[in-house]
Protein backbone atom coordinates (compact mmCIF):
# COMPACT_ATOMS: atom_id res chain seq x y z
CA UNK A 1 0.00 0.00 0.00
CA UNK A 2 1.61 3.20 -1.34
CA UNK A 3 -1.05 5.61 0.91
CA UNK A 4 -1.90 5.60 4.05
CA UNK A 5 -4.72 3.31 5.72
CA UNK A 6 -7.81 5.58 7.18
CA UNK A 7 -6.23 4.71 10.39
CA UNK A 8 -5.10 6.77 13.19
CA UNK A 9 -1.40 6.44 14.93
CA UNK A 10 -2.85 6.61 18.24
CA UNK A 11 -4.66 3.20 17.36
CA UNK A 12 -1.98 1.68 16.75
CA UNK A 13 0.37 3.01 19.54
CA UNK A 14 -2.72 1.75 21.78
CA UNK A 15 -2.32 -1.35 20.31
CA UNK A 16 0.79 -2.19 20.36
CA UNK A 17 1.10 -1.52 23.73
CA UNK A 18 -2.15 -3.32 25.00
CA UNK A 19 -0.99 -6.59 22.78
CA UNK A 20 2.75 -6.40 23.04
CA UNK A 21 3.50 -5.21 26.01
CA UNK A 22 5.26 -2.06 23.79
CA UNK A 23 5.59 1.54 25.21
CA UNK A 24 5.70 3.29 21.21
CA UNK A 25 6.86 6.78 21.03
CA UNK A 26 6.44 6.82 17.17
CA UNK A 27 5.37 5.37 14.22
CA UNK A 28 5.83 5.84 10.31
CA UNK A 29 3.69 4.88 7.66
CA UNK A 30 6.00 3.58 5.35
CA UNK A 31 4.81 3.02 0.98
CA UNK A 32 5.76 0.20 0.38
CA UNK A 33 4.18 -3.04 -1.82
CA UNK A 34 1.62 -3.07 -4.42
CA UNK A 35 -0.64 -4.89 -1.90
CA UNK A 36 -3.75 -2.42 -1.09
CA UNK A 37 -4.68 -4.78 1.53
CA UNK A 38 -1.81 -4.33 3.44
CA UNK A 39 -0.20 -1.23 5.28
CA UNK A 40 3.20 -1.38 7.37
CA UNK A 41 4.49 1.20 9.97
CA UNK A 42 8.18 1.41 11.49
CA UNK A 43 7.25 2.04 14.91
CA UNK A 44 10.34 3.12 17.30
CA UNK A 45 9.74 2.10 21.74
CA UNK A 46 10.35 4.54 24.31
CA UNK A 47 13.99 2.53 24.43
CA UNK A 48 15.09 3.28 20.95
CA UNK A 49 14.66 -0.70 19.38
CA UNK A 50 12.55 -0.21 16.31
CA UNK A 51 9.81 -2.31 15.32
CA UNK A 52 8.15 -3.89 11.98
CA UNK A 53 4.35 -3.42 11.62
CA UNK A 54 2.12 -4.83 9.36
CA UNK A 55 -1.80 -4.00 8.88
CA UNK A 56 -3.17 -6.99 6.95
CA UNK A 57 -6.62 -6.62 5.63
CA UNK A 58 -9.13 -9.06 4.61
CA UNK A 59 -8.19 -12.64 4.39
CA UNK A 60 -5.76 -13.73 7.21
CA UNK A 61 -5.17 -17.52 7.41
CA UNK A 62 -2.89 -17.87 10.71
CA UNK A 63 0.14 -19.94 8.76
CA UNK A 64 1.36 -16.98 6.79
CA UNK A 65 2.51 -16.23 10.55
CA UNK A 66 3.11 -19.88 12.07
CA UNK A 67 5.18 -20.90 9.06
CA UNK A 68 7.80 -18.31 9.12
CA UNK A 69 8.41 -19.06 12.94
CA UNK A 70 8.61 -22.30 13.08
CA UNK A 71 10.79 -22.11 10.17
CA UNK A 72 13.40 -19.34 11.98
CA UNK A 73 13.29 -21.56 14.78
CA UNK A 74 14.33 -25.14 13.02
CA UNK A 75 16.99 -22.74 11.88
CA UNK A 76 16.54 -21.19 8.80
CA UNK A 77 18.00 -17.49 9.69
CA UNK A 78 17.19 -15.88 6.57
CA UNK A 79 13.90 -15.49 7.57
CA UNK A 80 12.56 -13.17 10.13
CA UNK A 81 10.26 -14.47 12.96
CA UNK A 82 7.24 -12.45 13.99
CA UNK A 83 6.91 -11.46 17.40
CA UNK A 84 3.88 -13.08 19.77
CA UNK A 85 1.98 -10.82 21.77
CA UNK A 86 1.74 -10.62 25.75
CA UNK A 87 -0.73 -13.80 25.18
CA UNK A 88 1.14 -15.81 23.07
CA UNK A 89 -0.86 -15.45 19.63
CA UNK A 90 1.34 -14.33 16.51
CA UNK A 91 -1.13 -11.60 15.62
CA UNK A 92 -3.62 -8.93 17.05
CA UNK A 93 -6.42 -7.48 15.88
CA UNK A 94 -7.09 -4.06 14.98
CA UNK A 95 -10.32 -2.66 13.89
CA UNK A 96 -10.40 -4.49 10.22
CA UNK A 97 -6.85 -5.22 10.04
CA UNK A 98 -4.60 -7.88 11.58
CA UNK A 99 -1.73 -6.19 12.93
CA UNK A 100 1.68 -8.35 12.83
CA UNK A 101 4.74 -7.54 14.25
CA UNK A 102 8.19 -8.40 13.90
CA UNK A 103 11.71 -6.45 14.53
CA UNK A 104 12.98 -4.08 12.20
CA UNK A 105 15.74 -4.68 9.63
CA UNK A 106 17.01 -1.89 7.94
CA UNK A 107 18.04 -3.02 3.99
CA UNK A 108 16.35 -2.75 0.60
CA UNK A 109 14.50 -5.47 -1.37
CA UNK A 110 16.15 -7.30 -4.21
CA UNK A 111 14.78 -4.75 -6.66
CA UNK A 112 16.76 -1.86 -5.31
CA UNK A 113 20.04 -3.87 -4.87
CA UNK A 114 21.02 -6.52 -7.42
CA UNK A 115 21.95 -10.12 -5.41
CA UNK A 116 25.65 -11.38 -5.20
CA UNK A 117 26.30 -14.74 -6.09
CA UNK A 118 26.26 -16.23 -3.07
CA UNK A 119 22.52 -14.33 -1.90
CA UNK A 120 21.38 -16.13 -5.25
CA UNK A 121 23.01 -19.20 -3.72
CA UNK A 122 21.33 -18.60 -0.03
CA UNK A 123 18.26 -18.10 -1.62
CA UNK A 124 18.13 -21.56 -3.27
CA UNK A 125 18.94 -22.70 0.36
CA UNK A 126 16.28 -21.20 1.94
CA UNK A 127 13.64 -22.52 -0.97
CA UNK A 128 15.06 -25.94 -0.70
CA UNK A 129 14.69 -25.68 3.42
CA UNK A 130 11.38 -24.27 3.37
CA UNK A 131 10.49 -27.57 0.77
CA UNK A 132 11.87 -29.90 2.84
CA UNK A 133 10.79 -28.46 6.37
CA UNK A 134 8.71 -30.81 8.41
CA UNK A 135 5.88 -28.78 9.86
CA UNK A 136 3.07 -30.49 12.37
CA UNK A 137 0.21 -32.08 10.03
CA UNK A 138 -1.94 -29.57 12.00
CA UNK A 139 -0.48 -26.68 10.48
CA UNK A 140 0.05 -28.00 6.84
CA UNK A 141 -3.24 -28.73 6.96
CA UNK A 142 -4.33 -25.11 7.19
CA UNK A 143 -2.05 -23.92 4.16
CA UNK A 144 -4.27 -23.02 0.75
CA UNK A 145 -3.73 -26.15 -1.44
CA UNK A 146 -3.30 -25.85 -4.95
CA UNK A 147 -6.07 -26.86 -7.23
CA UNK A 148 -5.53 -25.13 -10.77
CA UNK A 149 -8.62 -22.59 -10.42
CA UNK A 150 -9.76 -21.07 -13.40
CA UNK A 151 -10.54 -18.16 -11.13
CA UNK A 152 -8.03 -15.54 -12.24
CA UNK A 153 -8.75 -16.71 -15.74
CA UNK A 154 -12.61 -16.25 -15.90
CA UNK A 155 -11.62 -12.47 -13.97
CA UNK A 156 -9.25 -11.03 -17.10
CA UNK A 157 -11.99 -12.33 -19.12
CA UNK A 158 -15.18 -10.39 -17.58
CA UNK A 159 -12.56 -7.24 -17.12
CA UNK A 160 -11.77 -8.01 -21.41
CA UNK A 161 -15.66 -7.87 -21.82
CA UNK A 162 -15.47 -4.45 -19.52
CA UNK A 163 -12.95 -2.70 -21.13
CA UNK A 164 -14.60 -3.44 -24.26
CA UNK A 165 -18.27 -2.23 -23.39
CA UNK A 166 -17.33 0.75 -21.23
CA UNK A 167 -16.31 3.94 -21.07
CA UNK A 168 -14.46 5.25 -18.17
CA UNK A 169 -14.25 8.94 -17.04
CA UNK A 170 -11.69 8.42 -14.68
CA UNK A 171 -8.33 9.09 -16.98
CA UNK A 172 -6.40 5.96 -15.15
CA UNK A 173 -9.44 3.68 -16.11
CA UNK A 174 -9.49 5.19 -19.52
CA UNK A 175 -5.65 4.72 -20.04
CA UNK A 176 -6.14 1.01 -18.70
CA UNK A 177 -9.02 0.35 -20.66
CA UNK A 178 -7.02 1.39 -24.13
CA UNK A 179 -4.19 -0.62 -23.02
CA UNK A 180 -6.13 -3.85 -22.24
CA UNK A 181 -7.94 -3.33 -25.75
CA UNK A 182 -4.49 -2.91 -27.79
CA UNK A 183 -3.55 -5.82 -26.21
CA UNK A 184 -6.97 -8.33 -26.20
CA UNK A 185 -4.82 -10.67 -28.43
CA UNK A 186 -1.85 -11.10 -26.16
CA UNK A 187 -3.74 -11.09 -23.01
CA UNK A 188 -6.90 -13.81 -24.64
CA UNK A 189 -3.36 -15.90 -25.78
CA UNK A 190 -2.20 -15.88 -21.99
CA UNK A 191 -5.21 -17.03 -20.57
CA UNK A 192 -5.67 -20.02 -23.10
CA UNK A 193 -2.06 -21.37 -22.61
CA UNK A 194 -2.36 -21.26 -18.87
CA UNK A 195 -6.30 -22.88 -19.17
CA UNK A 196 -4.29 -25.43 -21.66
CA UNK A 197 -1.17 -26.22 -18.98
CA UNK A 198 -3.56 -26.31 -15.95
CA UNK A 199 -5.82 -28.61 -17.38
CA UNK A 200 -2.77 -31.51 -18.58
CA UNK A 201 -1.19 -30.40 -14.95
CA UNK A 202 -4.73 -32.07 -13.08
CA UNK A 203 -3.72 -35.68 -15.11
CA UNK A 204 -0.17 -35.69 -14.46
CA UNK A 205 1.39 -36.95 -10.72
CA UNK A 206 3.50 -33.65 -9.46
CA UNK A 207 5.73 -33.31 -5.89
CA UNK A 208 3.92 -31.48 -3.60
CA UNK A 209 5.35 -29.00 -0.81
CA UNK A 210 4.96 -26.15 0.82
CA UNK A 211 5.71 -23.04 -1.27
CA UNK A 212 6.37 -19.54 -0.51
CA UNK A 213 4.35 -18.55 -3.99
CA UNK A 214 5.85 -15.32 -4.33
CA UNK A 215 9.01 -14.90 -4.37
CA UNK A 216 10.51 -12.17 -6.68
CA UNK A 217 13.04 -9.11 -6.48
CA UNK A 218 10.77 -7.09 -3.73
CA UNK A 219 9.99 -9.92 -1.17
CA UNK A 220 14.19 -10.41 -1.00
CA UNK A 221 15.58 -7.93 1.72
CA UNK A 222 19.42 -7.14 1.99
CA UNK A 223 21.02 -5.14 4.90
CA UNK A 224 23.63 -2.49 4.57
CA UNK A 225 25.85 -5.51 5.25
CA UNK A 226 24.97 -7.81 2.83
CA UNK A 227 22.68 -10.00 5.37
CA UNK A 228 19.68 -11.38 3.45
CA UNK A 229 16.37 -12.54 4.07
CA UNK A 230 12.75 -13.68 2.62
CA UNK A 231 9.71 -11.94 3.32
CA UNK A 232 6.09 -11.36 3.08
CA UNK A 233 4.71 -15.08 3.44
CA UNK A 234 1.46 -13.79 3.15
CA UNK A 235 0.69 -16.10 -0.42
CA UNK A 236 1.97 -19.69 1.64
CA UNK A 237 0.45 -22.35 -0.93
CA UNK A 238 0.50 -26.24 -0.71
CA UNK A 239 1.64 -26.97 -4.29
CA UNK A 240 4.12 -28.43 -6.76
CA UNK A 241 8.08 -27.10 -5.74
CA UNK A 242 7.69 -25.59 -9.45
CA UNK A 243 5.17 -23.10 -7.80
CA UNK A 244 8.49 -21.56 -6.52
CA UNK A 245 11.04 -22.83 -9.06
CA UNK A 246 9.19 -20.86 -11.41
CA UNK A 247 10.40 -17.61 -10.44
CA UNK A 248 13.77 -18.12 -11.08
CA UNK A 249 14.84 -17.66 -14.41
CA UNK A 250 11.33 -16.51 -15.13
CA UNK A 251 12.27 -12.67 -15.45
CA UNK A 252 10.59 -11.76 -11.88
CA UNK A 253 14.14 -10.34 -10.41
CA UNK A 254 14.43 -7.39 -12.59
CA UNK A 255 16.83 -9.22 -14.83
CA UNK A 256 19.90 -8.39 -13.56
CA UNK A 257 21.21 -11.28 -14.88
CA UNK A 258 20.33 -13.66 -17.26
CA UNK A 259 17.99 -16.71 -17.12
CA UNK A 260 20.68 -19.25 -16.88
CA UNK A 261 22.87 -17.38 -14.84
CA UNK A 262 20.27 -17.43 -12.21
CA UNK A 263 18.86 -20.53 -12.44
CA UNK A 264 22.71 -21.65 -12.35
CA UNK A 265 23.80 -19.76 -8.94
CA UNK A 266 19.96 -20.61 -7.19
CA UNK A 267 20.24 -24.34 -7.72
CA UNK A 268 23.99 -24.09 -6.49
CA UNK A 269 22.11 -23.52 -2.89
CA UNK A 270 19.04 -25.71 -3.59
CA UNK A 271 20.35 -29.00 -5.27
CA UNK A 272 19.79 -30.56 -7.93
CA UNK A 273 16.10 -31.39 -9.19
CA UNK A 274 14.19 -32.24 -11.94
CA UNK A 275 11.75 -29.64 -12.54
CA UNK A 276 8.56 -30.03 -14.41
CA UNK A 277 8.83 -28.34 -17.71
CA UNK A 278 4.76 -28.17 -17.78
CA UNK A 279 4.32 -27.35 -14.45
CA UNK A 280 6.97 -24.21 -14.66
CA UNK A 281 5.02 -23.00 -17.67
CA UNK A 282 2.05 -22.92 -16.35
CA UNK A 283 2.92 -21.05 -12.86
CA UNK A 284 4.26 -18.39 -15.25
CA UNK A 285 1.72 -17.88 -17.29
CA UNK A 286 -1.06 -18.00 -14.72
CA UNK A 287 1.00 -15.40 -12.77
CA UNK A 288 0.67 -13.14 -15.28
CA UNK A 289 -2.55 -13.53 -15.52
CA UNK A 290 -3.11 -13.53 -11.79
CA UNK A 291 -1.17 -10.14 -12.11
CA UNK A 292 -3.53 -8.80 -14.64
CA UNK A 293 -6.37 -9.37 -12.88
CA UNK A 294 -5.09 -7.68 -9.57
CA UNK A 295 -4.76 -4.44 -11.40
CA UNK A 296 -7.71 -4.79 -13.38
CA UNK A 297 -9.46 -4.96 -10.14
CA UNK A 298 -7.58 -2.02 -8.41
CA UNK A 299 -8.03 0.22 -10.98
CA UNK A 300 -10.91 -0.23 -13.06
CA UNK A 301 -13.35 -0.97 -9.97
CA UNK A 302 -12.15 2.42 -8.40
CA UNK A 303 -11.32 6.10 -9.06
CA UNK A 304 -9.31 8.77 -8.30
CA UNK A 305 -5.60 9.78 -8.49
CA UNK A 306 -3.82 7.45 -5.78
CA UNK A 307 -0.32 6.50 -6.00
CA UNK A 308 -1.47 2.80 -5.61
CA UNK A 309 -3.35 3.09 -8.86
CA UNK A 310 -0.63 5.08 -10.94
CA UNK A 311 1.31 2.23 -9.59
CA UNK A 312 -0.33 -0.30 -10.53
CA UNK A 313 -0.89 0.93 -14.31
CA UNK A 314 2.66 1.29 -15.06
CA UNK A 315 3.55 -2.34 -13.39
CA UNK A 316 1.12 -3.76 -15.60
CA UNK A 317 2.11 -2.06 -18.79
CA UNK A 318 5.36 -2.69 -17.89
CA UNK A 319 5.00 -6.60 -18.43
CA UNK A 320 4.42 -6.35 -22.05
CA UNK A 321 7.73 -4.48 -22.78
CA UNK A 322 10.20 -6.27 -24.79
CA UNK A 323 12.68 -8.40 -22.32
CA UNK A 324 10.28 -8.39 -19.68
CA UNK A 325 8.02 -10.96 -17.95
CA UNK A 326 5.32 -11.83 -20.61
CA UNK A 327 8.08 -12.22 -23.19
CA UNK A 328 10.57 -14.57 -21.09
CA UNK A 329 7.49 -16.79 -20.70
CA UNK A 330 6.73 -16.63 -23.97
CA UNK A 331 10.62 -17.65 -24.70
CA UNK A 332 10.37 -20.41 -21.67
CA UNK A 333 7.41 -21.92 -23.15
CA UNK A 334 9.27 -23.07 -26.72
CA UNK A 335 10.40 -26.26 -24.35
CA UNK A 336 7.17 -27.74 -24.29
CA UNK A 337 6.19 -30.71 -25.78
CA UNK A 338 4.69 -29.59 -29.46
CA UNK A 339 0.82 -30.26 -28.50
CA UNK A 340 1.13 -27.58 -25.43
CA UNK A 341 2.78 -24.88 -27.41
CA UNK A 342 0.10 -23.63 -29.78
Amino acid sequence: MLEKPDLKDEKIVDCLRDEFGLKIAQVTFLPLGADRDTAVYRADAADGTPYFVKLRRGDFPDTTVAVPKLLHDQGIAQIIAPLATSSGNLWAALENFNVILSPFVEGRDGSEVGLTDQHWVELGRVLKGLHTAVLPQAVVERIPREIFSPYWRERVRNFQAQVESTTFADPVSAELAAFLRAKRDVVSDLINRAERLAAALQKQPLEWVVCHADIHAWNVLITPDGTFYVVDWDTLTFAPKERDLMFFGGGFFQNQRSPEEEERLFYQGYGQTQADPVALAYYRYERIVQDISAYCEDILLTEGESQDRKNGLRQIMGQFLPGEVIEMTYRAGKNLPGELQD
